[in-house]
């Protein structure tokens, strides 16, 4: 494929960084490109001419993490866990399409989530680090879920040093706690403030089983407060 005809299109769409890690902005549009996922530092577009290619174009205050990824994909190699790598350009990567619904959107939807997936993300890091790698920052955004399998779509942390555990209080969570809502749409703010919170508390002293206490708490207020605004309209 000709990455030049690529790049020049992708010339007219600019990322923004934007503070307190809040997502990019994506400002401009062409038509051979649709944006089909944002993040911290980049967004991802599909190109339409060939729609197995997704281009993650960084904003240009990251752009020194493409030859860092680019290294973390070369090091993977080729694995059923990561997408394919084809290369690099200016201010993107260019790796596989990949089919499937993240585990954030599965719990927006009520997606059935199953164990397997559990078992293929152990082993997604388990290859990593035989790789030489440290897995990690792994969420439900970056995770993917497509026929019963799962595959990791963001690795842009496997450079860096130290344990998040944020894998790790997925997993628990999923064990301990997963069943109780597994088939139900969550709504939004319930998962948007299980991401808040976490990233406010510090790894070592976050607990599951003690914020799990918390949100039922926060979940009954919230519904009481509902409940009590749809009887005063009634």
């Amino acid at each position: 494929m000709d990455w030049n005809i690529a790049e020049k299109e992708l010339r007219k769409i600019k990322i923004s960084s934007n503070k307190n890690n809040e997502l990019v902005t994506v400002n401009g549009h062409s038509d051979a490109f649709e944006c089909i996922g944002v993040g911290t530092d980049a967004a991802v577009f599909r190109f339409a001419n060939k729609p197995k290619y997704a281009f993650k174009v960084f904003s240009n205050d990251k752009i020194d993490k493409i030859k860092i990824e680019s290294e973390v994909y070369l090091k993977l190699g080729c694995s059923e866990y990561y997408p394919e790598y084809f290369g690099n350009g200016s201010n993107f990567l260019v790796l596989s399409h990949e089919e499937g619904v993240t585990l954030y959107d599965c719990l927006l939807k009520g997606i059935h989530i199953p164990n397997q997936v559990i078992q293929d993300v152990d082993a997604a890091r388990m290859y990593a680090v035989e790789k030489g790698l440290n897995p990690r920052d792994i969420h439900l955004k970056n995770i993917l879920l497509h026929e019963g399998r799962a595959k990791i779509l963001d690795v842009s942390e496997y450079m860096h040093p130290g344990d998040d555990k944020r894998w790790e209080y997925l997993k628990e969570g999923y064990h301990e706690h997963y069943h109780l809502i597994d088939g139900k749409a969550l709504p939004h703010w319930i998962i948007e403030t299980v991401r808040k919170w976490y990233n406010q508390t510090h790894s070592e002293s976050f607990k599951v089983q003690d914020f799990a206490k918390e949100l039922v708490l926060l979940f009954r207020i919230r519904g009481s407060n509902f409940h009590q605004a749809v009887n005063a309209q009634g």
